[in-house]
């Protein structure tokens, strides 16, 4: 299936493009890279044409990117070359085909949709070349071609692309296996497609995505877990392909044959599915459109924009199915902040109802409503957020008046979801839908739910049903009695509040944002109304251990039975102290270890609920909270030589037990930071990684951080200093542990490991690897970034030696990095490699970040900036140059033209015009612009150009030649000017004095007699005036 051509009339050779578009900032790029490759390399042979590329990419590295960017644009538009082409750029790269990733990353995200159809051949035929020769960073290129591949859409093109990648991943099959995060991403993508692709003509397609899915499900099974819940409802949509339901049995009743560490289904409905994967199923031109609705389309002019999104994307029958990646994409990803959510711009439940009301298929409207709820079936306020299931009760509320029709299909959906989404899970999906409807109110969402419930609107059967469901969420709110009134509300506020409900916004539609506990000692708080609540979060059972406990042989049997039976906590350590000792006998059967591992995970079960940390951190407190029987395992363990036989068995039987328990992970951390007895023993943990089924200390200390994450954040930062300062390779090398962090701390938190690092008792960053980790925070949430940046400047580490950041940050995606660094510049005082990154910066009008902090330097630091600056200007002066791109720059050292730094001395001087300050009356800079000058003089084609651009600029100069140098027929010896012949002979001190003397006075005074004009700058007059 090869690509349909593309309408619209061609322009250039990469890009469709009409005669009414303008020419594409890229392409053009590209083209002048061609240009340059062409001219070196024509009417040579072979051999010579690789010997001029060679040198020519030796000569720096802006030649290296020219070089490498134009033989990628050969290659991509003259396909005959493109194996020649390739070889060649794999034997000239220097920086491991980064340029050439990072530019096939900016094609993929912005302009795929524009690439001629030989082009977007070629591309794809390019991805398969550099997985095949196993190029750093490939993978994330394949994940980005995948998020192209668009749902709901069976056109030839589409078609042609999902077939083309699953050929890459089946064909290199052994190399996907090496990347956990490709391998997830992969079942997800092709899970989601093979939908779509149930037609018989498209059933051989479908075959060859059921046999990989399959095929990585069952071989990799735990690094598809990592998807979460989402995983089962895009498993349950294909289950019926006869190959599927296999797998779907094993799944629900034989899960341990998917893998050991797998337990069953509700292990994997509790996890959270990760934005990454709900955002995959859309392309970058989707997700633009529907980031721009909710951020800055107002509320009731929202039509035309839906209506622009259901014809591009919405019309067919097949796109149908595209409503549930939407629906799960507005949910789980798109989580407004508090600024927008009090605006009027248009709220996520308006687009859902839309998307709602306009489903045309029964089964598509039945998918979009579980993909609507499906945060619910299963909602925990420890892991999961309020913003994922705000959506369902909103659409509910604000339907209710309007369309209650909307409201009475969903809340009856919400009913009869309970008993039929797995009967076996009744209860605990029961559980989710009220911890969601509980957390609903406390986070004041809704006030209270009874209006909504019990509406009179609703049909009798419904509302029944709800009563019978849900009593304690259907009864009118307390009496005013037993209303906990913390602080009361004034009159007006109050009625306020209550005319609010009955219009179109919730009264408390803006009071939270994302994953943030709420600050309630505001003025002016609102009556807490107490509902019956939910008794508990867990539903305490009694451990089962009858599947496990008839194995073991009857001394262990004895012990375990024994553990059961006991309730109080020292005499289970006493019990649990003699099965470590059965088992470090030397006739212990070392088969009866996984059976003992699931019996102590079952009768563990409750130890590894609620928070591991006490509230009030003492040494007594510390002591007592590891004095649990699991931690008799970790005790025993610290106590015995590493290379001791007990010591190995001991630590087979920690990794069973991790494979049923993953948490004991983070516990084992715990501990030894905690327990006076582990003092010193940190390493231990290192040999633990290694025994477990993961066998690497990297991944393993990532995946329990990550739990730790997800279940416990104090205790995340109470580990955080040990875990950096014992793993510190594992830790500093990259941002993954640091993403971590940010992700989930407060301010408070945040303040304390501030602390820590400036009392050196934690160090997040190192020289050698601080810029690679800054750079991979500028995709991260706003606060998040911030977090890191204090860190870092809660270091000692030289600014000097991440300023290479600024050739990164663009003023519209990076305006957290470009804020710290510029407060950060403020205090420093500038170097010539900072001044020269300031420069570097693309000029646009909207950015002010190089013309703020070159005034403050100008003002506090102006002699050493003169100097910077004339060193720079000589250094740039050759003339003339070819603009460069700076904006799509990915060489390591900052690219500086002339005509840049003129500009943004122009901006610098425009902004002190209405200030006393001296800085371009400094001899440094009256000087550089005289070389400048005279370079352009010399230069006639810049003469009608840049020397008219900078007329003004260089007027300044002007005045400072005049004001130095006496008039011609005056003239007896050679005067001290800057620009006297190297040559010529020094004045005497008296001349010299004088000189300095004059020149000083003329600036003080700034006469404006007329001034004698050089010999050869009329045009420059002329162009001034």
């Amino acid at each position: 299936m090869e690509p349909s051509p593309a309408k619209g009339k061609p322009q250039g050779r990469l890009l469709v493009s009409t005669t009414l578009d303008a020419k594409d900032e890229l392409e053009e790029r590209l083209e002048r890279c061609v240009g340059i490759v062409t001219s070196m390399t024509n009417g040579l042979s072979e051999r010579e044409a690789n010997d001029a590329i060679t040198a020519h990419v030796c000569k720096g590295p802006q030649q290296h990117e020219e070089v490498c960017l134009g033989l990628f644009s050969i290659l991509l538009t003259e396909t005959p070359q493109a194996q020649r082409c390739y070889r060649d750029l794999t034997l000239v790269n220097r920086d491991g085909m980064n340029v050439v990733l990072m530019k096939i990353n900016q094609i993929l995200m912005e302009k795929f949709l524009k690439l001629q159809d030989v082009c977007r051949t070629q591309l794809v035929w390019l991805v398969r070349e550099l997985v095949k020769s196993g190029v750093i960073g490939a993978d994330g290129i394949l994940m980005t071609l995948m998020k192209q591949i668009a749902g709901g859409d069976i056109s030839s093109k589409n078609l042609w692309l999902a077939e083309n990648v699953l050929d890459i991943l089946l064909e290199q099959k052994e190399w996907v296996l090496k990347s956990g995060m490709l391998i997830a991403m992969s079942v997800y993508t092709y899970l989601r497609l093979m939908v779509d692709h149930g037609t018989p003509n498209l059933l051989p397609l479908r075959q060859k995505e059921v046999d990989f899915c399959i095929s990585l499900l069952r071989e990799k099974f735990m690094e598809c877990y990592i998807i979460g819940r989402d995983l089962v409802r895009l498993l349950q949509n294909v289950a019926r392909i006869p190959e599927m339901e296999l797998l779907w049995k094993d799944l629900l009743h034989n899960p341990q044959t998917l893998s050991p560490q797998f337990t069953g289904v509700l292990q994997l409905l509790t996890s959270r599915t990760s934005r990454k994967f709900l955002a995959c199923r859309l392309t970058p031109d989707m997700e633009t459109k529907l980031l721009f609705m909710t951020s800055r389309v107002r509320f009731g002019q929202q039509k035309r924009y839906q209506d622009w999104f259901q014809r591009q994307y919405l019309s067919t029958a097949e796109s149908q199915s595209l409503r549930c990646d939407l629906i799960r994409y507005i949910c789980g990803v798109v989580h407004p902040s508090n600024e927008v959510l009090s605006s009027d711009i248009l709220p996520r439940w308006a687009i859902i109802g839309w998307l709602l009301t306009t489903c045309t298929s029964n089964v598509a409207a039945s998918n979009a409503k579980l993909a609507l709820f499906y945060d619910w079936l299963f909602f925990s306020p420890e892991k999961d957020s309020i913003m994922n299931i705000e959506p369902a009760i909103l659409v509910m509320h604000h339907s209710m008046k309007p369309h209650p029709a909307i409201t009475a299909t969903l809340l009856d959906f919400m009913c009869r979801i309970i008993p039929h989404f797995f009967p076996p899970l009744e209860v605990q999906v029961r559980q989710g839908v009220c911890n969601s409807l509980t957390f609903i109110m406390e986070k004041r969402v809704l006030a209270h739910l009874a209006p909504l419930f019990d509406n009179p609107k609703l049909d009798r059967e419904l509302r029944s049903m709800l009563r019978e469901r849900f009593p304690e969420f259907c009864s009118s709110p307390s009496p005013p009695t037993e209303v906990k009134m913390e602080e009361s509300l004034p009159l007006e506020m109050e009625n306020h509040v209550l005319d609010k409900e009955d219009s179109c916004y919730d009264a408390t539609e803006a009071a939270f944002s994302d994953d943030e506990e709420e600050i309630n000692n505001k003025a002016g708080k609102k009556k807490e109304f107490r509902f019956h609540p939910i008794k508990e979060t867990y539903i305490e059972e009694p451990a089962d251990i009858s599947p496990y406990v008839d194995q073991l042989d009857e001394p262990l049997k004895e012990k375990v039975t024994q553990l059961q039976k006991e309730s109080d906590m020292e005499v289970q350590c006493e019990v649990m102290q003699e099965i470590v000792d059965l088992i470090l006998e030397e006739d212990f059967d070392s088969e009866q270890m996984s059976t003992l591992a699931s019996c102590l995970a079952e009768l563990f079960k409750g130890h590894f609920r609620g928070d591991v940390l006490p509230d009030e951190i003492t040494e007594e407190s510390l002591e007592e909270s590891v004095c649990k029987p699991v931690c008799l395992v970790f005790r025993n363990l610290c106590q015995m030589q590493e290379d001791n036989s007990s010591f190995s068995m001991l630590l087979d039987m920690l990794a069973e037990l991790y494979q049923k328990q993953p948490k004991i992970g983070y516990h084992l951390l715990y501990y030894l930071k905690a327990s006076k007895a582990a003092a010193g023993k940190m390493s231990l943990y290192e040999a633990f990684a290694q025994a477990t089924a993961l066998g690497d200390l990297h991944t393993c200390l990532m995946m329990d951080m990550k739990a730790c994450q997800e279940d416990d954040v104090r205790l995340l930062c109470y580990l955080t200093p040990s875990i950096y300062s014992e793993f510190p390779d594992e830790t500093l090398r990259s941002g993954e542990l640091l993403n971590m962090i940010v992700a989930v701390i407060d301010s408070t938190q945040l303040q304390e490991l501030m602390c820590h690092v400036m009392m050196g008792n934690l160090v997040m960053f190192r020289k050698d690897s601080v810029l690679n980790i800054l750079i991979q925070s500028l995709d991260w949430e706003t606060f998040e970034q911030y977090s890191t940046w204090q860190l870092f400047l809660a270091h000692s580490i030289p600014l000097e030696t991440i300023i290479p950041i600024l050739q990164h940050l663009k003023y519209k995606e990076h305006p957290e990095a470009l804020s710290c660094l510029l407060l950060q510049l403020r205090r420093e005082k500038p170097m010539e490699e900072m001044v020269k990154m300031v420069l570097s910066r693309p000029c646009h009008h909207e950015d002010q970040f190089t013309t703020s902090i070159l005034r403050h330097w100008a003002s506090k630091h102006d002699d050493t900036l003169g100097e910077h600056i004339k060193a720079l200007l000589i250094k740039n002066n050759n003339l003339p140059r070819k603009r460069q791109s700076l904006r799509s720059s990915s060489s390591k050292l900052a690219q500086l033209t002339l005509e840049q730094m003129l500009e943004h001395l122009d901006n610098l001087r425009l902004n002190l015009s209405n200030t006393k300050n001296n800085f371009f009356t400094q001899t440094p800079i009256l000087q550089a612009l005289q070389h400048v000058q005279a370079s352009c003089d010399e230069a006639h084609k810049m003469s009608g150009a840049l020397v008219f651009r900078f007329s003004d600029l260089f007027a300044l100069a002007e005045e400072y030649e005049d004001s130095t140098k006496p008039p011609k027929s005056r003239r007896k010896a050679p005067a001290s000017s800057p620009r006297s012949r190297k040559g010529a002979a020094p004045p005497t001190n008296n001349e010299e004095e004088s000189a300095s003397s004059s020149a000083s006075e003329e600036e003080d005074s700034k006469p404006k007699a007329p001034k004698r004009k050089r010999k050869g700058s009329s045009a420059v007059g002329s162009d001034s005036d």
